[in-house]
């Protein structure tokens, strides 16, 4: 239970215990504006303890159902609210552009800095008014203006064979040195976290010598970028490369995984936490924003309270293995074994400002081509 100095709950509290079927993945949705035609989605819904005891919430989210279905149960369970849920990998931004003042949505949960700050500027936000989320949330995690608020942050580390790699220390900058040619793996250069990495690395150093590292870690890479996160680790363990770029959370998702295989990923191989003794790791944030037009606007508000308080944070560190934004919760025992985080310092807008550019110069130094092209 949250401290009741942080988070105090409405009148209409109801504790009565949620269905094991609370959570159902259903059918992919329409899409409801133009150029939507081909938006995989999927719906999941949370029915209250009561339905509709205390009205409803609209949800769209470019994070994993799994990743936040500890939360939307939670908050569900405890504030009586039926929450409604439309995920997808892509799109949404412009799905809410489109359907305009007829939109149905309330909040927005997404994945980094550049969706958050994307969303901002498409026009499709309001100020997001909260003491709760002044006092929990440092100021570099929300945005000045109020239009979206970080809840959690992951950090984009390396992994490392335990049997080939024998260093504990590495930095982003020594991932283009010639001594890992063929020995590196990536996703591609054009996903959002290697985008969001390579704009921190803009920000701190320039233009000219970002895409000086990006054409050396081009020319490191072991193969063509293909996969997620969690296929660079199974590469390690395949031999095919000895490090790999991936964000945390990806490592407990692997290491509690039902699927044996993953786990034997995840036992091949070690942290590593880029620049911990420099400027620090860089680290990405989920978030927030407050839909425009927010139909249920008391309960979104309600929610995103919910999401910065510390139950909310505690969630996040504990069932989702990120870490907390709220520097009073601490990370879980699971997170603290692979070693401390010092993170970057950088204000994420500022990493924003330079997404564009190095998008443009994964383009010019034809990452995702491969090594030799």
């Amino acid at each position: 239970m949250p401290d009741s100095r942080v988070f105090t709950r409405p009148i209409f509290t109801l504790a009565v215990a949620l269905s094991t079927a609370a959570l159902a993945i259903t059918a992919p949705a329409s899409a409801s504006g133009p150029g939507e035609k081909d938006l995989k989605a999927k719906k999941l819904s949370t029915p209250s303890p009561v339905p509709g005891v205390a009205g409803e919430i609209n949800i769209y989210s470019y994070r994993e159902p799994g990743l936040i279905a500890p939360l939307v149960e939670t908050f569900a369970k405890e504030f009586g609210v039926k929450v409604n849920v439309v995920y997808a990998k892509d799109g949404l931004t412009e799905r809410i552009k489109a359907e305009g003042p007829n939109s149905p949505v309330d909040v927005l949960l997404s994945v980094d800095i550049g969706r958050l700050d994307e969303a901002k500027h498409s026009g499709i936000t309001q100020p997001i008014k909260s003491e709760l989320v002044d006092d929990e949330i440092p100021a570099a995690y929300r945005d000045p203006d109020g239009a979206w608020v970080g809840l959690s942050q992951r950090a984009r580390i390396v992994y490392a064979s335990r049997e080939r790699v024998a260093q504990d220390k590495i930095t982003y900058e020594e991932l283009a040195d010639p001594k890992w040619k063929g020995k590196l793996c990536m996703r591609s250069g054009q996903h959002t976290y290697n985008i969001g990495l390579l704009a921190s690395i803009i920000a701190h150093d320039g233009p000219e010598k970002a895409e000086k590292w990006a054409m050396g870690v081009k020319n490191n890479l072991a193969r063509k970028p293909a996969g997620g996160d969690r296929d660079q680790v199974k590469s390690i363990y395949a031999g095919e490369c000895d490090i790999a770029v991936g964000n945390t959370y990806y490592m407990a998702a692997m290491e509690t995984s039902d699927k044996p295989e993953q786990r034997e990923w995840a036992k091949s191989v070690k942290l590593l936490f880029p620049n911990a003794d420099g400027r620090g790791t860089h680290v990405n944030i989920s978030g927030a924003i407050l839909a425009k037009y927010a139909p249920h606007k008391e309960n979104a508000k309600l929610f995103i309270d919910f999401l910065v308080s510390h139950e909310g944070q505690h969630i996040y560190a504990n069932e989702v293995s990120e870490y907390p934004i709220d520097q009073d919760v601490p990370v879980s025992d699971r997170v603290a074994a692979w070693g401390t985080l010092k993170p970057d310092s950088l204000p994420l807008i500022e990493v924003a400002k330079y997404r564009k550019q190095a998008s443009e110069i994964m383009d010019k130094v034809g990452f995702d081509q491969g090594p030799g092209a």
